[in-house]
Parts: structure tokens; C-alpha cells; sequence
């Protein structure tokens, strides 16, 4: 599960009145005009809340003639809730068990003599490999501005775009406003 839904879910979540609505929708479906009655607020303002709740998939809506109501994903509640005490376990981020000599192997059928590799490798757990090499010289606590990581990453690989990507989707990396920093090596996939 990548990091950027889990923040999502709990600034979604980080509001009294979502957390109401929850709360009711866990003794059963219940229409607009009904929450907005328990809660004593406009329809306007819960369907505002509503919709957040929906584009985060804790919330689910049928319609039932002309009336539509609105059901409680508990399953998905339930993930996305305990998703951050999953953060930096194998099943967050698909960890792999490499040893030396598998890492070892990869960078010498990937890197030329020269350190560039060439292609990519298509097989995720060697591509991992290939991106571990690549930032090797870098250093955690310090900050990258994208110009100094597409210039970092050419001596490596041409598409410094790509391999921009792929550090951050695999959580080598993060990125805020342009700025790139290494993850703690825990977050890392190997």
C-alpha cells in the first residue's frame, strides 16, 4: 500500500464529522436526509462529507427508487485503519529476501564496466537490485532538488525520469514539492 493513501485516509479521516457519520453507518445503511437529521446539520453539508468519505472507499451508496443510501465499507475501514501499523513490514511493501550473492549476480549481468546500466530489468526483484545500486551515493537526512537527482541519476541510466519514478513508487525515495530524500532503509523493498 503506498504511503500517499495512507495519509490520504487519515486527513480524510481527521474530522469530527466523518467520524460521526461512520459511526452511524455502522448500525446500518441510512439515507442523506436521515444522517443529516441525527446529526443535526444541512444536507449540503453531508453530502460534502459523504463524498470525501467516498473517494476515500470507506463509504458506498444505493439507490433504492428515489431514495439513496449510504453503506459503511467496514472491510476497507478496517485495512486502511491498521494500514499504518503495517508500515515498514514485508506485507506493506513486498519486501524481498535477497542475499549478497543474488545482488551481486543482477549488477554484474545489469552494469557495464563503466557502472551504467543499460536497460532496466523488467523482473521487479532485479530491478530493486539495480535501484539499490543506483543510490548508493546518496545520503539519508540530506535533500535532493530534481535537477540534482536527474543529474545524479545520468551517471546511471539516461531516463533519470523513469528511475525518478521508480524510487519513489518503490519507496527507495520520497518526494514533496520537488524535493527528494531517501527513506529510511527499513522502508526500503530489500
Amino acid at each position: 500500500m503506498q504511503l500517499n493513501r495512507i495519509v490520504n485516509f487519515h486527513k480524510t479521516m481527521g474530522d469530527k464529522t466523518r467520524i460521526r457519520i461512520i459511526t452511524l453507518l455502522k448500525q446500518g445503511p441510512l439515507h442523506g436526509q436521515a444522517i443529516a437529521g441525527k446529526l443535526g446539520l444541512k444536507p449540503p453539508t453531508i453530502s460534502h462529507h459523504l463524498t470525501k468519505l467516498k473517494e476515500i472507499d470507506v463509504v458506498y451508496q444505493r439507490r433504492d427508487k428515489n431514495t439513496i443510501y449510504f453503506y459503511l465499507n467496514d472491510d476497507k475501514l478496517e485495512r486502511m485503519a491498521l494500514a499504518i501499523t503495517r508500515i515498514g513490514g514485508d506485507d506493506m511493501f513486498g519486501k524481498f529476501d535477497i542475499t549478497d550473492q543474488e545482488k551481486t549476480n543482477v549488477i554484474k549481468n545489469f552494469v557495464d564496466s563503466k557502472g551504467r546500466i543499460e536497460t532496466l530489468p523488467a523482473q521487479r526483484k532485479k530491478k530493486l537490485i539495480i535501484l539499490e545500486y543506483m543510490i548508493r551515493g546518496l545520503k539519508h537526512g540530506q535533500t535532493y532538488k530534481e535537477t540534482e537527482m536527474n543529474e545524479y541519476i545520468m551517471q546511471y541510466h539516461e531516463d533519470y525520469a523513469t528511475v525518478r519514478r521508480e524510487l519513489v513508487m518503490t519507496h527507495f525515495m520520497f518526494r514533496q514539492n520537488g524535493i527528494y530524500e531517501l527513506n529510511p532503509v527499513e522502508m526500503w523493498p530489500v
